[in-house]
C-alpha cells in the first residue's frame, strides 16, 4: 500500500512558488482535518515551510 503524502506535496508547491496561497493553505487544513492526524513526513514539510516563512523566502498571500 503506497502512502501518499499530501500535506507535504502541498507545501513542496508552496515552496516551488514561494508563496502560501489561501488554496494551498485551505488544502493543507483540509487534509489535517480529513486524516485527524499528520505522518511525520508531512509534519516535518510543516516545519520546514514555516521556517523558510519566518526567515522571509516564503510569502503568504492573500490571492494569486
Amino acid at each position: 500500500m503506497k502512502t501518499s503524502y499530501v500535506i507535504r506535496q502541498l507545501v513542496e508547491k508552496a515552496l516551488y512558488i514561494r508563496k502560501l496561497t489561501p488554496d494551498i493553505e485551505n488544502e493543507i487544513n483540509y487534509e489535517l482535518t480529513r486524516l485527524g492526524y499528520i505522518s511525520d513526513v508531512d509534519y516535518e514539510a510543516l516545519e520546514l515551510l514555516m521556517a523558510e516563512m519566518d526567515a522571509g523566502r516564503i510569502q503568504l498571500v492573500s490571492s494569486l
